[in-house]
This record gives structure tokens, sequence and C-alpha cells, in this order.
């Protein structure tokens, strides 16, 4: 397990954004952009592969780095970075994770001025969603996706409702799910035949090129459950009415009755 080499700073090997302050022949200093007061040197050997004639045809004052964590300096009281161990597809991977947290943090910002926040309750709510949800974007990302998760790892008040609404407006998540059930009884010799063949016409809306899926589960009779996964809003929508309709259709067809209700 990797540990943190400062209290309070990253740990040995993650990947930080750095900003170069000053640079020297011998290398260069940065601050830490996650970690207030704490520093960073990279040593001319870890700028880049190969001989480095210029290093300041490698890194410039105000440039912002992907930096990998390696030990910390005599003085214990800075690390050691290395630029050169980070390939460029993590640099990128990284760097968007960083803009997507300072979007997040905006995003808040702006959440807290509408529900009239102190600089204290929006740092404890910052601090409560990120330890929820790994990062600050990933409690905004699964609003959006699902807006009653936040109620469900047990945030509560009025602010709930304009976090979603920031979310859903701001925020584009790679899936959007929408789960649901479906109440069926069909009272006859074939009934259980009419509702498999109901639930499969739901699935059946699921389209593998639009990365759209829909499942259906059995909760206990009359009760079934409805998972669906989209890559957008609208696709969600659309194929909820979609699936709940085709569904219906066949039970209320064969003299049964049918609900549909979102969770």
């Amino acid at each position: 397990m990797a540990k943190n080499l400062i209290e309070g700073g990253p740990s040995e090997g993650e990947l930080v954004v750095a900003v170069v302050r000053e640079v020297k022949q011998i290398g260069a200093y940065v601050d830490i952009d996650e970690y207030d007061g704490i520093e960073g040197f990279i040593f001319i050997g870890e700028i880049a592969s190969g001989w480095v004639k210029n290093i300041r045809a490698f890194v410039r004052p105000g440039q912002r780095l992907i930096c990998k964590v390696l030990r910390t300096r005599k003085d214990n009281k800075s690390l050691e970075l290395s630029l050169k161990s980070v390939s460029e597809e993590r640099k990128r991977d990284r760097l968007a994770q960083w803009k997507n947290e300072e979007r997040a943090k905006q995003l808040l910002k702006v959440l807290a001025e509408q529900v009239g926040w102190s600089e204290d309750e929006l740092a404890e709510t910052q601090m409560e969603l990120t330890e929820s949800y790994a990062t600050l974007y990933g409690a905004f990302e699964e609003a959006a996706k699902s807006p009653e998760s936040l109620e469900e790892v047990g945030f509560e008040g009025d602010w709930i409702a304009a976090f979603i609404e920031i979310a859903v407006k701001n925020i584009i998540p790679d899936t959007v799910v929408i789960r649901g059930r479906f109440v069926l009884n069909v009272d006859q010799a074939e009934g259980i035949d009419v509702i498999k063949e109901a639930l499969i016409a739901a699935e059946n809306i699921s389209n593998e090129e639009s990365e759209l899926i829909v499942t259906c589960h059995y909760d206990g009779a009359p009760s079934y459950r409805i998972d669906l996964k989209a890559p957008d809003f609208k696709t969600a929508e659309e194929a909820w009415d979609n699936a709940t309709t085709a569904c219906i259709e066949i039970i209320q067809n064969a003299g049964g009755s049918a609900e549909a209700e979102r969770d």
C-alpha cells in the first residue's frame, strides 16, 4: 500500500498536477496544485528520457505538468518528482481528471451562492461529497446519472434538488441510468408466458449500436424491476417510454393489468 511521504500530502507513486515555479540548470521547482503548501522538485534527469541539453526546452515557469511522486527530499518538507516516468496517455487522463475536479469545485461554489452557505459549510460539504464519491466530480456525475443516489448514501437537505439541477445541466455522464418497476398481473392459465413475453418486449428496446441496454428482473410476483442504461438523457427517456409501452400493451391485450413506476 502506497504511503503518504509528507503529512497531508500525496502518496508515493501518485500522479500529481504541478505548476512550475522556477527553472534552474539542475531541475525545476514546482508547487503541487492539489496539496496546498507542498512543493516539489524535478531533477534534470527526471525531466525527459535521454540527455537533456537545455532544460528550458522542456519546462518553463507557469507551466502545468503531470508528475509522478518518487520520494521525500532531504529537507523532509518537499518531494522529488518525475516527469519522464509518466506516459502521454496517463498525462492526458490525469489532466482531464484535474480539469473535471476544478470544474466541480466551481459548480459547488455556484450552489453555495444559491443556497447561502458559509465558507465552512461549503468546505464541509465538499469534503463529505468527496469522501462519499471518491471525487467531487464523481458526486456531480452520479447525481446526473441517478438523482436518487445522494439520498441513498445519506445526504439530506433542501440543497439536494439544486445540486441535482446543476449536475444535470452541466455534467454529461458516460451513461445515464433509469430504474423502475413493473407491477404485472395476468389472470389466465398462460399468464406466466404472457408476462415473460412482455418483459422480453421491453428488453428488445435495447440497441447495442446506440449503447442502450434494457434488462428486466424478477423481484417476486407481481413486481418486476427494469434497469435501463443509455448514453444520454434523451435516449434514456425515449427508451423508458418505449420499453414500458411495449410491456404494458402486451399485458393489457391479454386482459391483464400493468403499471410502470420510476424509482
